[in-house]
């Protein structure tokens, strides 16, 4: 005689209490769900079980079905996460292949601590980072600072990367903290709507903190550059640089919003050159993007030599106006 659905919840549970998600488990709360399709506890629990059972997508599945009847369930919110985090530590064949930031490393990014997060993608990112210091672009960069007294005989150095908030990451040139930055960052969804990784110039202009170094005068040298910046492009570059933004997929990023998408290149050009509180916003950037839910972009994310290319490009592209605003 088949069990009654109370006999099935009261074994499914008593597995539950035991720490045993197995095979039993798995197969009692199944059958719940079946004939109880809005038991919200018991697709809970069978995600559970597909989690420990490293049956990764049937665990998203179950567990959306939690949410579905009550959003507000956290335990299968937090398992959610969990599933998300270990199917990224375990990569897919397909994943495999990858030498640049697939949906794996994004994913990475996304449900791990910001300092894990880091390390977990620290050989991807050091082996992007030598790609691009055998540029030439990368060369003439930093023969540019060596002209200007500054030090170092590469454009990003191993320890270039941080992360600070969860879901962000980013590299700047060594030595740049008080200079237009040859920048970097990777996002995920939060803190932006989509995955993404920004290529090209930033300025950070958030008052110094503690650990600056040189802080008053730092600060103020980057508000100087920045005006110096904005006449560069006002005087030589606006068209050019509107042409650029418009063909590479360009957009401009200020305070802590995303890329602002849903201005044109002369409008956002315009912004630039126009900002008359940088102060106040903090930081101001403008390159190319790239979405990993775009084919085309996540085919270049993907490939780090791809990447690496991408990254020269558009730094060649942008140099004559860094080295004008840096260099005087």
């Amino acid at each position: 005689m088949p069990l009654s659905l109370e006999d099935l919840e009261k074994r499914a549970i008593d597995l539950t209490r035991q720490g045993d998600f197995g095979p039993d488990a798995l197969r009692l709360n199944a059958e719940i769900v079946e004939r109880a399709p809005q038991n919200q506890s018991a697709w809970t629990r069978l995600g559970r079980c597909h989690l420990e059972q490293r049956q990764f997508d049937e665990a998203v599945s179950a567990l959306r079905s939690a949410l579905a009847i009550n959003p507000s369930n956290a335990i299968a919110t937090n398992l959610l996460t969990e599933v998300r985090r270990r199917r990224a530590m375990a990569p897919t064949a397909t994943s495999r292949l990858s030498t640049g930031f697939s949906p794996r490393e994004f994913t990475i990014l996304e449900t791990l601590p910001p300092e894990e997060a880091r390390r977990a993608l620290a050989p991807r990112l050091e082996a992007l980072f030598d790609s691009i210091n055998a540029t030439s672009i990368a060369a003439r960069i930093v023969e540019s600072r060596q002209r200007q007294g500054e030090s170092g005989t590469k454009l990003f150095h191993a320890n270039s990367c941080y992360s600070h908030a969860s879901g962000h990451m980013f590299a700047f040139h060594h030595g740049g903290r008080w200079e237009p930055q040859f920048n970097l960052g990777w996002f995920t969804n939060p803190p932006f709507e989509d995955s993404c990784l920004r290529i090209g110039l930033g300025f950070d202009l958030s008052p110094p903190a503690g650990r600056d170094p040189d802080r008053v005068a730092g600060h103020e040298q980057i508000l100087r550059l920045f005006e110096r910046f904005q006449s560069t492009i006002d005087k030589s570059w606006k068209r050019e640089l509107a042409r650029w933004m418009a063909a590479s997929g360009g957009f401009i990023q200020y305070a802590n919003h995303g890329p602002a998408r849903d201005m044109l290149p002369e409008r956002a050009v315009d912004w630039l050159i126009n900002c008359r509180n940088a102060a106040a916003q903090r930081w101001i950037f403008v390159g190319r993007w790239l979405f990993l839910d775009k084919p085309d972009d996540a085919k270049v994310l993907n490939d780090r030599a791809k990447l690496a290319s991408a990254v020269e490009d558009t730094f060649r592209t942008l140099f004559p106006i860094w080295q004008t605003t840096y260099g005087g």
